[in-house]
C-alpha cells in the first residue's frame, strides 16, 4: 500500500499549526549535519508496483527532510507527476485531497530551485515560485508542507492571504526575498496591482484546486494574476483539479504549454474507514438531535458542516449557550482567529468546530472522530469533502447526516456519486429531546 504524504502531515508533531505572521524562513536547523547526512542513511527497500523517492534523483537536502518526515514510497499521483515535473514538463493532473498532490507539486518546485540557483543580490517581493490556492486553510496548509520540505534548504516560503494583517504582509513583500509564494488570489491581485510583489521571475506556477476556484468566481482575478508572470513559454506551469470539466480542460489548454495530463481515480469515492449513517429529521428538530448526539454518545472532536456563513454562526452560538465547547469557521472569521481555533481544536479545548465547506477545504486534524452534515451539500462533491476529514490514515469514523423536509432530495445524487445506499434512520426520542 503506498503510503500517504497527508497521513504524517496530519500529526501536529510533524506540522506545526501556521503562524499567524504569514511569513517563515527555513534553514538548515543543523548545516553541519545537513552537509554530512547521505540518503544512504536512509533506507528503503525497492518493491513491486512502487516507487521510492530515492528512484527520482532529488537533491540530498530534499531527501533528507523526506527522511525525516518518515516517507518511504510515492503516493500514485507523485509517481505519476514527479517523472514529469521533474524534467521540468508542464502538467494536469486529477486528482482528489488527501492524495499527496501537495508534496508532488512542492517537491518539484524545491528541486528546480536548488538545481537553478540565482546568482547576486534579488529584488525583494520577487518569487521564484508561486502557488494560487482558493481558500485561506488550504494556503496555510500548503505553507506548512513546504516548511517540512525546505528544513534543509535555504529556501523561503511566504503566504499572503486575506482576513491577515494587510500592512504586516505588504511590508513583508517589501523588505524579504522570497523563494516560494503560497496565496489566495485576491489578496495577491491587490498587492500586484499596487506594486508590492513582483511575478516577473516567476518559473514555476501552480494553480492547486483549479475546480474549485472556478466554483467561487476567482477565475478572472487568476487570469489577471497570470498576465503578469512570464509567458508560458517561459514559465513551468502546474494545475491540479479534482475533476477535468470542460471549463477546467480549456483553462488548462490556455494557461498550459505541451502539457502531459495525469489522472488518478480514487479507488474508493469515500473511505471504508468510514460509517455513514442518515437520520431523517425535521428541520425543527436539527438542533436537538445535534447537541443529543454530541453529548449522549460523548463525541470529543467533531466537525459540524452548514451550508451558509449564517447557519454556521446561529449553530456555533446556540451550542455555546447549550454548555458545548463549540467554536466556528468561516469566511467571516479572521485567519488570525482561525489559526487559534484550529489550535484550540487539535489540543482539545473545542470539542465542535462548525464549518462551511469554503473553510472545512484543507483542514487536516488528526483524530477527528465524527462528521455531522448539519445540512446536506447542495453539491455532492462536498460530502465527499467532508466526511474525508474523519476515517483518515486508516482509523475509523463515522459520519451523520441530517436530512429533513428541505435537503433530502440530494440524497441520490450523492448515492450516485459514492456509488451506494446510505442507510436513513429515524432518530430514537431520547436523540429529539429539546437541551434542558
Amino acid at each position: 500500500m503506498f503510503s500517504k504524504w497527508t497521513e504524517k502531515n496530519d500529526n501536529p508533531s510533524a506540522a506545526q499549526p501556521a503562524r499567524d505572521d504569514t511569513t517563515s524562513e527555513h534553514t538548515p536547523r543543523n548545516p553541519a549535519a545537513a552537509a554530512s547526512w547521505s540518503p544512504d542513511q536512509f533506507k528503503v527497500a525497492p518493491a513491486e508496483g512502487k516507487v521510492r523517492f530515492h528512484d527520482l534523483d532529488l537533491p540530498d537536502v530534499v531527501m533528507q527532510a523526506i527522511a525525516d518526515l518518515g516517507f518511504e514510497y510515492c503516493t500514485p499521483i507523485q509517481a505519476k507527476t514527479l517523472v514529469h515535473t521533474l524534467e521540468g514538463k508542464d502538467l494536469t493532473g486529477k486528482a482528489q485531497t488527501g492524495t499527496g498532490k501537495t508534496a508532488a507539486f512542492l517537491i518539484s518546485i524545491i528541486t528546480d530551485l536548488i538545481d537553478y540557483p540565482l546568482e547576486g543580490r534579488r529584488k525583494k517581493g520577487k518569487p521564484r515560485a508561486l502557488v494560487v490556492a482558493p481558500t485561506r486553510e488550504l494556503v496555510m496548509q500548503i505553507a506548512n508542507d513546504a516548511a517540512g520540505l525546505v528544513k534543509y534548504a535555504q529556501l523561503k516560503v511566504l503566504t499572503v492571504v486575506g482576513g491577515m494583517d494587510y500592512e504586516r504582509q505588504r511590508r513583508q513583500l517589501r523588505e524579504q526575498e522570497v523563494d516560494i509564494l503560497v496565496a489566495t488570489p485576491g489578496r495577491l491581485l491587490d498587492f500586484n496591482e499596487k506594486g508590492d510583489v513582483d511575478l516577473s521571475g516567476v518559473e514555476v506556477l501552480v494553480l492547486d484546486e483549479a475546480d474549485r476556484m472556478l466554483s467561487m468566481g476567482f477565475i478572472p482575478d487568476v487570469r489577471r494574476i497570470i498576465r503578469s508572470t512570464p509567458h508560458k513559454k517561459d514559465r513551468q506551469t502546474l494545475l491540479f483539479s479534482a475533476t477535468f470539466s470542460y471549463d477546467i480542460l480549456n483553462l488548462a489548454r490556455m494557461w498550459t504549454l505541451d502539457a502531459e495530463q495525469v489522472e488518478i481515480e480514487p479507488e474508493r469515492v469515500t473511505a471504508d474507514t468510514v460509517e455513514q449513517q442518515v437520520y431523517l429529521v425535521s428541520e425543527e428538530d436539527k438542533f436537538n438531535l445535534l447537541y443529543n448526539v454530541v453529548n449522549q454518545k460523548h463525541l470529543e472532536r467533531v466537525m459540524v458542516f452548514a451550508n451558509r456563513r449564517d447557519q454556521t454562526r446561529r449553530l456555533c452560538e446556540r451550542l455555546k449557550r447549550a454548555g458545548v465547547a463549540a467554536d466556528m469557521l468561516s469566511g467571516e472569521v479572521t485567519q488570525k482567529q482561525r489559526v487559534k481555533t484550529l489550535e484550540a481544536f487539535r489540543s482539545g479545548k473545542i470539542k465542535v468546530l462548525v464549518a462551511t465547506d469554503v473553510a472545512g477545504r484543507g483542514i487536516h486534524v488528526e483524530g477527528v472522530s465524527h462528521v455531522i452534515n448539519y445540512n446536506l451539500p447542495e453539491d455532492p462533491e462536498d460530502y465527499v469533502h467532508r466526511i474525508g476529514r474523519t476515517g483518515r490514515a486508516g482509523a475509523e469514523g463515522v459520519s451523520f447526516s441530517f436530512a429533513c423536509e428541505t435537503d433530502a432530495f440530494m440524497l441520490p445524487e450523492i448515492e450516485a456519486l459514492i456509488g451506494r445506499k446510505l442507510e436513513c434512520i429515524h432518530p430514537e426520542a431520547a436523540l429529539l429531546k429539546r437541551p434542558a
